[in-house]
């Protein structure tokens, strides 16, 4: 895994056409949020890691023999309440 340390305004390339920003940093230490902005060509896919575990998990409880609609409507709740706060 490459690390590298941004400013404020700066960004790095991925290949020849995905630019990762970073538009905004707040806070500090560990509870710092840092915002990115990502250009990329139309079609490529960029996704939120814990929204693809998310989705994962909900698919293994829907295979599961055992089936919680009440349980599943909660997940998708709180990711929806996650992802609008971001």
């Amino acid at each position: 895994m490459l690390v590298l340390t941004r400013k404020k305004g700066q960004a790095i390339l991925i290949g020849d056409d995905i630019v990762v920003t970073v538009t905004e940093i707040r806070g500090r230490g560990a509870k710092a949020l840092v915002k990115l902005g990502i250009e990329a060509p139309p079609g490529t896919k960029v996704l939120r890691e814990e929204v693809i575990k998310e989705v994962v998990d909900e698919m293994a409880l829907a295979s599961g023999s055992e089936f919680d609609l009440k349980e599943l409507q909660a997940r998708m709740k709180t990711a929806k309440e996650t992802q609008s706060q971001s």
